[in-house]
């Protein structure tokens, strides 16, 4: 039972007596914040409801997505999550759930409903839960995961955007003020501002406007671009906790090699954990890892699957043993998807999966996702020649375009691929559903339920061995890669991202050696 709040001392998460809390957990992605390789459709999340509004209409519509949220969260989820090992459960959600864009500023009391029952669910099995905005409106960063169908992260060109954020956190605060199962607000998902003084002032007016509401809960705060670059934080706020996103290239299909345990290879995944967590040690506050995780490849597209998936439960191992050693909070993404990275997935026998597979299939053989792609079968054919245009015909001086860690031919893959054909997607996607009754949409929400998904065996063993560990513990010895004292050059700005996981640079790679500049954080 907790007795109290959750608050910060020094490196630590304590409960009201003083004790230190490791939060370890997973996170509920692809529910209130669906996303397309979570759910397993192209494009965005407000995309894809505009489109099946049309096709189903607004009585079917609202009807599958009550179920839907109803289903993909239960009592039993909560019970599984608890078996684990699990304390905490980061619960992402979309700001379209509690306001609307015609509509700005009035809070839909509908918007709560699944989000007061996750939480009652979590309070009951004595899981801590942290609120997480992970889409605003205007999009905080380029991609899918705000909802953002554009590319362009209008958030922080807009002041009115930000005052919406501003308003709504508010509502959250008072209605969760004094609630000691929230461990705290993680107020915006991997922000990505090209001129970090945007986001700096948001922070600084977003945090006390929280506080003036609720004193009392922890702030959970994401570095710049994906949650992964600290270089223009200078201060930090009382109570609060500083988020990393952790993914390693090496858990991603074509990427940067595939892990082998070789010494480089740890050294690398260790400078990468380092470099993120640099900022919190120099200033000693906690350090949570907000995300990470590797992608599983399957047996349909990949006859090495089983030699591939040993050797990314390989590199998450090297990897949880230093968040142990570090004594660091944790959040696996995610809970559960289509069978691409999360700890239960949706069964191929499921009539979710039954009805959508042959769509699923083209988008992954277009590539059209940008998260747990594998386009190397088309740089051959059309993007190959295309990225070889770009490169051509844009001087290396002008080369450079943020989010700095996409090479220019992310950029372009993201604007054909990733939005223009995932638009084109979109109705034919949506047509799967026309005509079904109200009986067959309940059975396709109901794929979602956790008795009727099928547990990833070995992920799950292994968070449960690490769930509870602490620093110290005999297990760790040997498996902990040690933190290598390396002088690093300066690099310049539009490389010195901290390794944003499967788009930073190989270890191989050289740097060009510049300055770095700083950016103060407003006082």
């Amino acid at each position: 039972m907790a007795t109290g709040l959750l608050r910060t001392s020094g490196t630590s998460i304590v409960d009201a007596d003083g004790k230190p809390v490791l939060l370890r957990g997973t996170t509920l992605g692809g529910w209130m914040m669906m996303e397309n390789f979570i759910n397993g459709f192209p494009g965005r999340e407000c995309q894809v409801r505009a489109a099946l509004l049309k096709v189903l209409g607004r009585e079917k519509y609202d009807f599958f997505f009550d179920k839907f949220l109803e289903y993909f969260f239960t009592d039993k989820d909560g019970e599984f999550l608890s078996s684990l090992g699990f304390n905490c459960l980061r619960l992402s959600f979309n700001y379209h759930h509690f306001e609307d864009d015609m509509d700005p500023f009035v809070i839909k009391e509908e918007g709560f409903k699944h989000l007061d029952r996750a939480i009652e669910i979590c309070t009951k099995y004595k899981i801590y839960a942290i609120l997480d905005l992970h889409s605003a409106p205007g999009g905080q960063n380029q991609d899918w995961h705000s909802d953002n169908p554009t590319g362009y992260a209008a958030f922080w060109d807009h002041k009115h955007f930000q005052d919406r954020v501003v308003h709504l956190w508010e509502v959250i605060a008072k209605r969760y003020k004094g609630n000691p199962w929230i461990a705290g607000y993680n107020l915006l998902n991997e922000p990505a501002d090209e001129q970090w003084t945007r986001l700096l002032s948001f922070y600084d007016r977003i945090v006390p406007a929280v506080r003036a509401v609720d004193p009392d809960h922890i702030i959970f705060l994401e570095g710049n671009t994906f949650s992964m670059d600290f270089s223009g934080f200078t201060d930090v706020f009382p109570n609060s906790v500083y988020a990393i996103h952790d993914y390693c290239g090496f858990g991603f299909p074509n990427r940067i090699g595939r892990y082998q345990g070789l010494k480089e290879q740890d050294e690398y995944i260790r400078k990468m954990y380092d470099r993120k967590s640099a900022f919190m040690k120099e200033h000693g506050v906690p350090v949570w890892n907000g995300e990470f995780g590797p992608i599983y490849e399957r047996e349909e597209y990949n006859p090495d699957y089983k030699v591939q998936n040993d050797e990314r439960f390989n590199m998450l191992d090297k990897q949880m043993a230093i968040y142990t050693a570090e004594s660091i909070a944790w959040s696996i993404w995610c809970y559960k998807d289509i069978n691409v990275m999360g700890l239960a997935y949706v069964s191929p026998s499921s009539p979710w999966l039954k009805l959508l597979s042959p769509i699923i299939r083209k988008k992954r053989d277009l590539a059209v996702d940008s998260w747990a792609y594998d386009d190397a079968h088309l740089q051959e054919g059309l993007f190959g020649p295309l990225h070889k245009w770009f490169e051509d015909n844009v001087p290396a001086e002008y080369s450079k375009k943020y989010p700095w860690q996409w090479r220019m031919h992310m950029h372009v893959f993201r604007g054909i691929r990733g939005i223009t054909m995932a638009e084109y997607m979109i109705p034919e996607w949506a047509e799967y559903f026309r005509g079904k009754t109200f009986e067959e949409l309940d059975e396709l929400a109901a794929s979602w339920k956790i008795e009727n998904c099928v547990q990833r065996e070995r992920l799950n063993e292994l968070l449960s061995l690490y769930a509870p560990m602490e620093a110290g513990d005999s297990r760790l010895e040997g498996k902990v890669i040690q933190p290598k004292e390396v002088k690093e050059e300066a690099v310049e700005a539009k490389e010195s991202v901290s390794g944003v996981g499967v788009f930073e640079l190989a270890p191989g790679e050289k740097r060009p050696a510049v300055t770095v500049p700083m950016v103060k954080q407003a006082a």
